[in-house]
């Protein structure tokens, strides 16, 4: 049952995010004068369909994964009144990019929402402003736990949050490191929390200081508030996001590419570089499967906040995405356009749907690569 809560939460997540962000092109081309013909959420087979009084079809289809607009005269060369082809090239790039700059909207106001109620601290360099910010860190909590070690053997769970440790308060990490260095070789009382509920334990602690003297990792999460700046801390926050998952794209692509020229190299060294360059690209990406595999422990262990901030990350991430120069996706097609406007050569349907089925045949290739990658990662 916990499974299907976490599939049936991403889901909704990731449906949500998507349908809005069609409606954001649907929006764009009907201010623009372009017909939209069918506003679909999930993929055909359709499952229900009815005509709203502004003559848009409005379907609802059984795969759940995302949404669509389908408009009139949707290539490039189409030329009647009312197609998307013959809309003028600043309309073509509203309803183009339409759709990404909703994502960032979203994200936009999720995260000044948490900067009112708390806006998890991530990034080293995270915008606050000074004089309206309140700090306010999360209890001490145990990240992982190593098998075989004290921890482990006094029931403890990655997750809990220490209260106590020898008797004393832990306000930070540092303080729960003292105590346990303090400590070592003893037998020591601890108060955690576990699902809201505080629990108390006896641990014995090892005299090996080199083998772990509890086995543990300790986090503490530290999230920021803010008053009349929130606005301003989420379009910043969501500014440093947007620069931080650029970077992270740029970074997946760097590591390919320097792993595929070093399997060329006829050095031995060379390839066992390439083996980590690719590793390093595989472990940053996600896909569907790999979202709702955070998005469930978000939502069972930290809560709200943390969900609530994840979908703002996602709901970026589409933006970005969406945005990159890839044909199938805004940022490609609204690429395509422009080069041949520039070259001043037609664009005609069969030259526009080529370009266009092979970059869907490539994303489609990407798709099913990481998401291969995150059910290896997620069973």
């Amino acid at each position: 049952m916990e499974l299907l809560f976490g599939i049936i939460i991403g889901l909704i997540i990731l449906v949500i995010l998507v349908v809005a962000h069609e409606f954001g092109h649907a929006y764009a081309a009907m201010r623009s004068g372009v017909v939209v013909e069918e506003f679909g959420i999930g993929f055909p087979p359709k499952a229900w369909a009815k005509k709203l009084k502004n003559g848009v079809l409005f379907s609802l289809n059984w795969l759940p994964l995302g949404g669509f607009v389908k408009l009139q005269g949707e290539s490039d060369a189409a030329s009647n009144k009312g197609d998307y082809g013959a809309a003028s090239m600043i309309n073509k790039t509203k309803i183009l990019l339409a759709g990404v700059v909703v994502n960032w909207l979203i994200a936009v106001v999720l995260l000044t929402i948490l900067a009112w109620v708390g806006l998890p601290k991530i990034l080293p360099n995270q915008f606050v402003v000074p004089s309206d910010t309140t700090y306010v860190s999360q209890p001490v909590e145990i990240a992982g736990i190593i098998k075989g070690h004290p921890a482990e053997k006094a029931g403890l769970k990655s997750g809990d949050s220490v209260i106590r440790f020898a008797g004393q308060g832990v306000p930070d990490v540092e303080r729960l490191q003292d105590l346990i260095k303090q400590n070592k070789g003893k037998t020591v009382s601890i108060i955690y929390s576990r699902d809201g509920q505080e629990h108390a334990a006896r641990v014995t602690l090892s005299n090996d200081s080199s083998g772990g003297i509890m086995g543990v990792q300790l986090d503490q999460r530290e999230s920021i508030k803010a008053t009349w700046s929130a606005p301003i801390v989420g379009v910043a926050t969501t500014a440093q996001y947007t620069w931080a998952t650029l970077e992270g794209v740029g970074n997946v692509l760097g590591n390919v590419v320097n792993g595929l020229v070093l399997q060329l190299s006829p050095n031995s060294a060379d390839h066992h570089q390439a083996a980590q360059e690719l590793q390093t690209a595989k472990d940053s990406v996600a896909g569907p499967i790999g979202i709702v595999g955070v998005i469930f422990p978000a939502a069972q262990k930290a809560g709200i906040i943390q969900l609530v901030f994840l979908t703002a990350i996602i709901s970026l991430t589409l933006a970005v995405m969406n945005i990159l120069p890839i044909p199938a996706l805004d940022g490609g097609r609204l690429a395509v356009t422009i080069i041949f406007k520039l070259t001043h050569k037609k664009l005609t349907k069969e030259r526009e749907e080529k370009i266009q089925m092979v970059g869907f045949s490539i994303l489609m290739g990407l798709v099913i690569l990481v998401t291969i990658i995150d059910v290896t990662r997620f069973f």
